[in-house]
């Protein structure tokens, strides 16, 4: 596939749904302008944007000003929903910490090396030994015990130098039957309860929204996007996607840093 501007498909999308990192945020971590005034036409027209992302809420923040006023985010990767407007949570699916501690020990009996985090309502905890970079510091530093003291909204698994396809396919073989295992960017993998994905989420959303997954056009660039885009009627693959998810896509978008998502948008919706 190449970057195209192909005819409208049969429907209009009703709904738009859009990964943020490598697909509709540039680079340098902006919005465009052009972007910007895509996504406010969009609210004009009632059609609603949902944001649908790995990052957890205390980071998706930082775009929701661009959401627009019907606008909701999925974040990290379908365990919450929040509705933009009203600043509180609509949804949450998370993973029990019985269920989190038996995954992380059985993935560190067979990878001694992996280091462990977890995303829950309250932020961002680590555990002792694993080393972060971030602009805001953990909530909690601890044993693995203590940072899975209560529900995880995503348990992460940090192993340095690893390959990542290689890492997740190593850790789908090991508890994949008990937990979703994908992965965003570096060796990270992001671990979610039993059947919370990008798209078993926004299917959620969708039907009480009265939205059918044929009304809806997805964009995203990476292996946890892929479940989304084959649920929803039209996707989008940005040109410098992973390559699963280019041969996932019904069509491919210029890049990220070309505006792809605001341009497919703008030609699709006639704006």
């Amino acid at each position: 596939m190449s970057p195209s501007s192909a005819a409208a498909p049969a429907r209009t999308p009703r709904l738009v749904a859009t990964d943020l990192d490598g697909t509709l945020i540039r680079t340098d971590g902006s919005v465009s302008a052009y972007t910007a005034s895509v996504l406010a036409e969009l609210d004009r027209r009632d059609v609603p944007v949902v944001f649908v992302t790995g990052r957890p809420l205390r980071w998706a923040r930082e775009v929701f000003e661009y959401v627009g006023s019907h606008g909701l985010a999925i974040v990290t990767n379908g365990a919450m929903v929040w509705d933009v407007a009203t600043d509180g949570p609509r949804l949450e699916r998370a993973i029990q910490p019985d269920v989190a501690l038996s995954v992380a020990s059985t993935l560190r009996e067979s990878m001694p090396d992996v280091l462990f985090s977890v995303e829950t309502v309250e932020g961002w905890s680590v555990e002792e030994g694993l080393v972060h970079g971030r602009r805001i510091a953990p909530v909690r530093v601890g044993s693995l015990e203590e940072i899975l003291a209560g529900p995880v909204l995503k348990l992460m698994a940090r192993r340095d130098g690893a390959n990542p396809d290689e890492f997740v396919a190593s850790a789908v073989e090991l508890v994949g039957e008990v937990v979703e295992v994908t992965h965003s960017s570096f060796p990270l993998l992001e671990i979610s309860a039993r059947g919370v994905t990008k798209a078993s989420t926004l299917a959620m959303l969708c039907e009480d929204l009265g939205i059918a997954a044929t009304d809806v056009v997805a964009f995203g660039d990476m292996p946890n996007d892929l479940p989304m885009l084959t649920w929803a009627g039209l996707s989008y693959a940005m040109a410098d996607a992973h390559p699963d998810v280019v041969s996932c896509a019904s069509r491919l978008a210029p890049g990220h840093d070309d505006d792809g998502v605001a341009t497919v948008l703008a030609e699709l919706l006639g704006l």
